[in-house]
Parts: structure tokens; sequence; C-alpha cells
């Protein structure tokens, strides 16, 4: 899955942040409101729904302990936007969606794919992420342009998951890694050719590594969206279409996304 890789990615990187985060705890302006929350006005808290140990989306700066991220400070712009106050409720994932439908808080912020079985309950915002599948390998190769180079390559992937898939389809001969930590060493010792990851996940490692061993060589085309949950009643959503497209056009979403990426992930502009 692909929060797995993305907790491993982190840890890569940034071994300080296992310690960080909280469970079941609040951060915003103001105490958190645990009674009914319906969409508000402006002026009015926006209680968020959040995790906060889910770097770099939702997690614990471990230098001020103080909640960030990107998704962090896309909701903080939307609430802007509404003339509201982003006020964050901290949840394990399990038990974020029962929140929601408690009327805990208004939105859940925490890098949620849209599918359709999650559709089929929740309302979700046009999207404020899209990522996608890439091809990696070591910066001196230049062998991997396109996904049709990859037939013939040995790929360290993660033996059951949706990439170790993609490895095969494209002709690939797998390695079993235990996860992306695994692969990246596999990879800079010459023992694979390549490894096929989400592109998130990536970025986020480059950026906070420094590694200029590796490279993102080819995209595979895959793509996944993530969106603002609501439930299924709420007006909230409309107001966050509108506030999402507002940030998209003046280039707000575009500067929090290179900013934590290195690269705009926000996705295309909605129509």
């Amino acid at each position: 899955m692909l929060r797995k890789t993305y907790a491993v990615a982190a840890a890569l990187a940034m071994a300080a942040l296992a310690a960080c985060g909280g469970g079941s705890s609040t951060s915003g302006s103001g105490s958190t409101g645990s009674s009914g929350s319906s969409g508000g006005s402006s002026g009015q808290a926006l209680k968020v729904g959040t995790e906060g140990t889910y770097a770099p989306f939702t997690f614990h700066d471990p230098k001020t302990n103080k909640l960030t991220g990107y998704d962090v400070e896309v909701v903080r712009a939307v609430a802007g936007k509404l003339g509201r106050t982003a006020q964050f409720s901290e949840s394990t994932f399990d038990a974020i969606f029962a929140g929601l439908e408690a009327s805990r808080y208004d939105v859940v912020a925490n890098q949620i794919s849209v599918n359709p079985e999650r559709s089929a309950k929740y309302a979700f915002s046009v999207p404020y992420t899209v990522s996608s599948g890439v091809v990696v390998t070591r910066s001196d190769d230049t062998s991997v342009r396109t996904t049709a180079d990859v037939r013939g390559k040995t790929s360290a992937q993660s033996a059951t998951s949706n990439f170790a898939a993609t490895a095969k389809q494209l002709g690939a001969k797998v390695e079993a890694v235990e996860g992306f930590t695994q692969a990246v060493a596999l990879l800079k010792q010459k023992r694979v050719d390549i490894t096929i990851n989400d592109n998130l996940a990536v970025l986020d490692y480059l950026r906070t590594s420094g590694d200029k061993g590796i490279k993102i060589a080819a995209r595979t085309g895959d793509s996944t969206q993530q969106a603002f949950a609501f439930r299924k009643d709420s007006p909230l959503k409309a107001d966050f279409d509108r506030a999402l497209k507002q940030l998209r056009a003046d280039g707000t979403l575009a500067k929090i996304s290179n900013a934590w990426f290195g690269e705009d992930v926000s996705g295309p502009a909605a129509s």
C-alpha cells in the first residue's frame, strides 16, 4: 500500500520523525470541539480530521512539534479562502472516517485516495494531489527513458504490491524486497536495475535525503487522485471546490506543492 511506502520513505530520509507525532490530540487555534459539526460559516472554526503522523502530508515538525505538512498547508489555505481558521483533531487512520461520520469534524485532510468504495459513502472535493507511478534508476543510468525500456530489467519491489504487478506487466523480472529502503539500497549497489514506486514517495525521499544517486527516469502512466472527504450531506464540498480552484488559479497550490515535493503534484486544473 502507498501509506506503508510513505512511512518507509520518511523513515529512510528522516529517522528523527519516528519519535514524533501524536495520537488523538488536537492542534490549531482554539480547543477541539467534539460536539456536532456542520458546514459552518465565515468566521467559524473549520474542524479538520487528520492523523498528524503521516509525513510529509500531516505530521509534527521534529524541531517545533507543530503540526505541519502538505495537506495541513493546503487545508489551511482553503480555510483562509473561506474566511475560517482550521482547527485540527488528530486520530488514527482507522478511526478517522468514524470521526467524520460522528460529526466530530467537518472534513478529513489526510491524502485520502478517491475510489468507488469511498465515493459511495462520502463526498469528495476536486483533487488537490495527483500521484503517479514512476521508474527509478541510478543517476548515471541512461538506459531507461520510457516504460518500453523496462523490459528485461530487474526491478526491486515488494512482492505483493501493485507496483510489482506493474513491473511484471512491463516485462521486468521482480526481485522481492521488504520495502522502499531495501529497494534503494539494492539499486545503488547495482544488484537491480530499477524500482517502480509512487512519485510522491520518491520525491519526498529525494527532497529530504538529498540523495543524488538515484533519479526518476520514466513514468508508468498510472495515476491516483487524492481529495478532501466530507459527509454526503455536507455543504462544504462546493465551498472547498471553489476555494481549491482559486488556489490553483493564483498559484498557491503549485507553491505549496513545490515546497514539499520539488514539483507541482496538485494535478491538472479542474473543469
